[in-house]
């Protein structure tokens, strides 16, 4: 199901990019399950949400809290069609050699803890109705090692074969999943951390949006393992 009545979840739903993709889906007829870490977040970022869509505040990266939460969230939507992973971050700056234990931590945390904890949580419910839509986000630079990038490229490379190990696990049972390699999205806080960088072949959020619209409908039914680079004309 794609269209008017399906249920979609969305993590990291406050961000630019998290905002983006509720619009695509909503714009559908999409009842919406919108994740992110804080109530007040959610709330900001929609303001006039339908009653039918439920806003739910949980620490993606406490595994017991975001099985209970999203668990239940679930149960209370009846079932659920598209999960978009989307909750993440980015970091850069250290060396390989001269990288702190937090600086790992933190990338690990927040772009692949997250997901394994969403997905946990998720998997069970697409797995009893057999059917079912997971998109990841990970990231082109991760293709390969970048310089000053590698805890980044690291748990985004791991979010990329996860990603792909699932689809092999998931598919035989009606499950597919994908994922999306953006770079440089044009946000507003891309644009003031690089300033002096032209941001016309940034990709836009709505664009990426569209794509991950796309892997969560029954349009892409065909489409299974498939990471899917979304690189505008950067």
């Amino acid at each position: 199901m794609s269209g008017s009545g399906s249920v979609v979840m969305i993590t990291g739903a406050a961000g630019n990019l998290g905002r983006a993709v509720a619009e695509a889906f909503a714009a559908q007829g999409a009842r919406l399950i919108l994740v992110g870490g804080h109530r007040s977040s959610l709330a900001h970022a929609f303001p006039d949400a339908p009653g039918d869509w439920q806003l739910v505040d949980v620490d993606l990266t406490d595994r017991d809290a975001t099985r209970q939460r999203l668990g239940e969230t679930i149960a209370n939507a009846g079932r659920l069609d598209a999960l978009c992973a989307i909750a993440g971050g980015f970091h850069m700056g250290e060396a390989v050699h001269e990288m702190s234990a937090e600086t790992w931590n933190q990338m690990m945390e927040v772009n692949v803890q997250t997901l394994l904890n969403t997905v946990q949580a998720a998997v069970p419910a697409m797995l009893a109705q057999g059917r079912g839509r997971i998109v990841t986000v990970g990231a082109a630079s991760a293709r390969q090692g970048v310089a000053a990038m590698g805890a980044y490229t690291a748990a985004k490379s791991t979010v990329m074969r996860l990603t792909e190990a699932m689809a092999a696990e998931l598919g035989p049972k009606g499950i597919n999943v994908n994922g999306v390699l953006p770079s440089v999205i044009d946000t507003p806080e891309n644009r003031k951390a690089m300033p002096k960088a032209d941001p016309s072949g940034w990709v836009k959020p709505a664009d990426l949006a569209a794509v991950i619209r796309f892997l969560g409908s029954d349009e892409a039914a065909a489409v299974n393992g498939a990471l899917i680079p979304v690189t505008g004309r950067g």
